[in-house]
């Protein structure tokens, strides 16, 4: 955006000048942290590696419109930053430039004026042997204007300075804008390509796609997948295990858990989109027969999924069967995933509040409709989430 700057070049200004949950981990243990997440997928994907899948040539193309999508966002959070303070920066400047134009007339009438009276020097007044009541006040006069125009000169000093270094200030800034919007210009470019290389294998493998869908057996294993994934994560979180804690039958059809910071929150929670809720905890899948462990929430695409509760992103990455995927970590073994998406705002390690945007909506991971896929897991089993949300 183009910003406007006063003319006179002598007063140009420019910018002024969770623990998993609860506590952000330092740089290096976020790299980490994140290197040591890399290598569980790694792990839990190396045990079906001979078992191709069609979406697997979606990976690269789904991932890279992620990351384009994120620095985008990224980049429109910095300059709004940027438009922000250069516009504060101008603000300060005219009102910086209005008190030297103030100071400058103050001065000049000070002058003036001491200049006027002629018998400025107060050696002469004393040699003309005035009155001494007369002498007292004109020196008393004389010595108050010698203040003041010297409180004036170097407040108009000072302001001048200022004034400069807001100039500069303001070039710089400037310049990072330029350099923001010009960055913008090239992750769009690189966004369409990523989104055409997408279109065009999506348009090969579309029939495999279709297939598989309806092949019961891949999706028990892109379920196994995640619960290997997320029961290897749930030890990375909490390594000590919690003594007479409750192991659920894994044979069992339902459960209910309770207990923690979470289930104070239990018929509290909101669902991460708005949309239409077409698929249901336990209802059997159209495709394949098999039972949904969570709830698909058919939305539009690019809209924000917010973190349902308080917690620590654990997982943020491509796994085959839920695309771009983010799972959050909320204490007391308890976790919420959110798949299917197109965009991940949010990566490993990175703390996240309820309501937080977390991702974008869309259809990765080969899915026929835009939408949002969710779960909930205690001690990394499914649960209905419909008895802890409320849906107005």
């Amino acid at each position: 955006m183009a910003l406007a700057w006063p003319a006179r070049a002598t007063f140009l200004a420019a910018g002024l000048a969770c623990a998993f949950i609860t506590h952000a981990a330092p740089k290096d243990d976020l790299s980490g942290l994140r290197e040591h997440i890399k290598s569980l997928r790694k792990e839990v994907e190396s045990a079906e590696g001979k078992k191709t899948d069609a979406t697997d040539a979606l990976k690269q193309s789904e991932q890279a419109i992620s990351t384009a999508n994120r620095r985008l966002r990224e980049l429109a959070q910095q300059q709004e930053s940027v438009g922000a303070t250069l516009g504060q920066v101008q603000r300060e400047g005219r009102d910086t430039q209005g008190k030297i134009g103030n100071q400058q007339a103050r001065l000049s009438q000070l002058l003036s004026h001491y200049y006027l009276q002629g018998q400025h020097d107060p050696l002469k007044i004393l040699l003309n042997q005035q009155d001494p009541n007369q002498l007292a006040r004109q020196l008393h006069y004389y010595s108050y204007l010698s203040r003041a125009r010297a409180a004036l000169i170097e407040s108009l000093r000072t302001n001048l300075a200022h004034s400069r270094d807001l100039a500069q200030l303001y070039q710089k800034k400037n310049a990072e804008l330029e350099q923001v919007k010009s960055e913008q210009a090239h992750q769009k470019a690189q966004l369409e390509k990523d989104k055409e290389a997408r279109k065009t294998v999506l348009l090969r493998i579309d029939q495999k796609i279709i297939a598989q869908r309806h092949e019961i057996g891949r999706l028990q294993r892109d379920e196994k997948r995640l619960t290997q994934l997320i029961e290897r994560l749930s030890r990375l979180a909490q390594p000590k295990k919690k003594k007479n804690a409750p192991v659920y039958n894994r044979n069992q059809p339902t459960f209910e858990p309770s207990g923690g910071a979470l289930y104070q929150l239990k018929g509290k929670l909101r669902l991460p989109v708005r949309g239409e809720l077409v698929n249901r905890f336990g209802s059997q899948r159209e495709d394949s027969g098999a039972t949904w462990k969570g709830l698909f929430i058919k939305s539009a695409a690019g809209q924000d999924v917010k973190c349902i509760a308080n917690g620590r992103v654990v997982f943020s990455d491509w796994l085959r069967g839920f695309g771009n995927i983010v799972i959050v970590d909320h204490g007391d073994d308890y976790m919420s995933l959110y798949g299917n998406n197109e965009t991940l705002y949010k990566q490993a390690g990175e703390t996240v509040k309820a309501g937080d945007a977390i991702a974008a909506v869309g259809n990765s991971g080969g899915i026929a409709e835009t939408g949002l896929y969710f779960e909930m897991r205690h001690r990394s089993r499914p649960f209905d989430p419909m008895g802890w949300v409320k849906l107005n």
